[in-house]
């Protein structure tokens, strides 16, 4: 598994954080099924960083309830670093990009060199992809979503027939 770039997860954490109040271990479990299980981040990655985030304003720890979770909210402080980090991405587009750290070991088996460019494509596939969110937020409509599930579809049984012809060669 490849690092995890700097700043990926704490930009991740915010972003869940401004949904709804989460404890550590519904962050983990959301950014596992947000990766399709590809990444679950440890608790000595999350635990610390929401001790940093409350320790500096950022969140705050909610009464604990009847299951016995703590749970953390964004302050107001805390929606201020995520709007913050929100524009910054925007502003700076790709060089501001948290990528996954899953994608790099999507290429594990193909040498270096040939990889770059898959690796370039793939990862401007997965910002465009991050990218709509703000859009359908936005936008959203029916028609926006059944032309994404219609993209998304074809570019499935592309990879899918892909497949299957190495599948045959193999």
């Amino acid at each position: 598994m490849a690092a995890v770039p700097k700043g990926f997860l704490r930009y991740q954490l915010l972003e869940l954080l401004s949904d709804k109040p989460m404890s550590g271990s519904e962050v983990m479990n959301e950014i596992e099924k947000r990766t399709s299980g590809h990444w679950k981040p440890s608790p000595g990655s999350i635990y610390p960083l929401l001790a940093w985030l409350q320790d500096n304003g950022f969140t705050r720890e909610l009464p604990m309830e009847e299951d016995g979770m703590k749970r953390y909210k964004l302050t107001d402080k805390g929606k201020m670093l995520l709007e913050e980090q929100r524009r910054m991405k925007k502003r700076f587009g790709r060089e501001a990009r948290w990528d996954p750290p899953f994608l790099e070991a999507l290429w594990f088996h193909i040498p270096p060199e040939k990889s770059v460019k898959l690796q370039e494509s793939v990862k401007r596939l997965f910002a465009a992809f991050l990218d709509l969110r703000s859009g359908l937020e936005e936008n959203l409509s029916d028609q926006i979503i059944e032309e994404l599930r219609k993209i998304i579809d074809e570019s499935a049984e592309r990879f899918e027939d892909l497949n299957k012809r190495l599948e045959k060669r193999g």
